[in-house]
């Protein structure tokens, strides 16, 4: 039985389910969901997820929307053991924090500065930009003295946080000044399993929208 995957490669939270589904050996059945063409608003997927979000999967009539909530279903359910998503108290928190952080404050300031710009030709705005490097600074002081993300083992923290670093990667932000994240960056891209098309994914995402960008 394969999932039913809706996805664009455009998107940070789909590139990070992704990751996670290779990283458990789940197949996925791949269905393209092109956001600009309106694909998400169709009848039919309206049908399935009244929000016409992607990531979106469907499992065996489960649908679910959401990465991180998508992550941390598919490890509980198809995980052979732990190591993505551990069952102690403490080390899960961890996970938990560091997947918020990237909900709330790493993505969210990324798309609250460039996405008014590129969708709606809105002026950047400064400050937006300045909670978009604080952000940067949290993830690279968490970094400190880590392996990963969330302690030492590699876990969905590791594919939600390297989905969005590299579409900051892609709008060419400067991570000259921090180490902890090149080092962690440089690390998943050979030990994440399928990781090329994470960075395939925002390599396309910046091709189509960062020329948009005033420079």
């Amino acid at each position: 039985m394969t999932i039913d995957f809706y996805y664009t490669w455009g998107s940070a939270p789909c590139r990070s389910v992704y990751l996670c589904a290779k990283a458990l050996g789940v197949e996925l059945n791949l269905k393209k969901t092109d956001l600009m063409a309106g694909d998400h608003m169709k009848p039919e997927f309206l049908k399935i997820n009244y929000q016409h979000r992607v990531p979106t999967i469907a499992d065996n009539g489960f649908v679910l929307w959401e990465s991180r909530a998508i992550m941390v279903y598919l490890v509980e359910k198809y995980g052979k053991d732990d190591f993505l998503f551990p069952k102690d108290p403490q080390a899960r928190a961890r996970v938990m924090e560091k997947i918020c952080f990237d909900l709330g404050d790493l993505y969210q300031n990324f798309a609250v500065y460039y996405y008014p710009t590129i969708f709606a030709k809105a002026p950047l705005r400064p400050e937006s930009f300045k909670r978009m490097v604080q952000s940067v600074d949290f993830l690279e002081k968490g970094l400190e003295g880590q392996v990963y993300a969330a302690g030492n083992q590699l876990t969905i923290a590791d594919f939600a946080l390297v989905a969005t670093i590299a579409t900051y990667d892609g709008f060419k932000f400067d991570f000259s000044k921090y180490p902890n994240i090149t080092r962690w960056y440089e690390m998943c891209k050979k030990i994440i399993v399928g990781y090329e098309i994470n960075q395939k994914g925002a390599a396309e995402f910046a091709d189509n929208y960062y020329g948009r960008i005033p420079k």
